[in-house]
């Protein structure tokens, strides 16, 4: 089976791949990682740029790599609820046969320091790491492993979202001509 990630991020594809083997475990899988563009702002601000950064990302990857079983966008974003920042992101994956399945992980809630260096333009990593005295976070455990002292990381919470957003390309509920 071929996976094509649309990201070189260590921890997207080690999150891709970890959901693919649990879903699919007596299957070879060739995954590959391509860097594409999201189509949206570097540092999306809303839960639906969010979600359509990983969708552009799995039509730029199909369009880079069109020979694939499945390709996978990935898009991690901040919106604001109740004067509070949130951080989510959207997994989303496209199969061969045009379908897609998508979910979004649970919602961190964002420190006031890093809401603070956010605003003042840096990336959610980048600030994080800055707060936490962190260098790379966003290919380590993320928000996520920072803020809970580990109970959550980012490559966790990816991988649980990607096989949620599985169900409706492997589920037979969602067989074409099922309804």
């Amino acid at each position: 089976m071929k996976i094509v990630v649309a990201s070189e991020n260590p921890v997207k594809v080690q999150a891709v791949e970890a959901a693919f083997r649990a879903r699919f475990p007596q299957t070879a899988l060739d995954i590959t990682s391509v860097n594409v563009e999201s189509g949206v702002s570097d540092q999306p601000m809303s839960d639906q740029e969010t979600r359509r950064g990983a969708h552009n990302r799995v039509d730029n990857a199909r369009e880079r790599i069109p020979d694939a079983d499945f390709w996978v966008g990935l898009e991690g974003g901040l919106e604001t609820i109740d004067g509070e920042m949130m951080a989510s992101a959207w997994m989303v994956i496209g199969a061969e046969d045009g379908r897609r399945g998508e979910a979004r992980t649970p919602t961190l809630p964002l420190p006031p320091q890093v809401l603070q260096l956010v605003r003042d333009g840096l990336e959610l990593g980048e600030a994080n790491d800055q707060v936490f005295s962190t260098l790379n976070s966003k290919q380590g455990g993320g928000a996520f492993g920072l803020l809970t002292d580990g109970l959550y990381t980012r490559g966790g919470v990816y991988t649980q979202t990607l096989v949620l957003a599985l169900v409706p390309l492997t589920n037979p509920l969602w067989a074409p001509g099922s309804a």
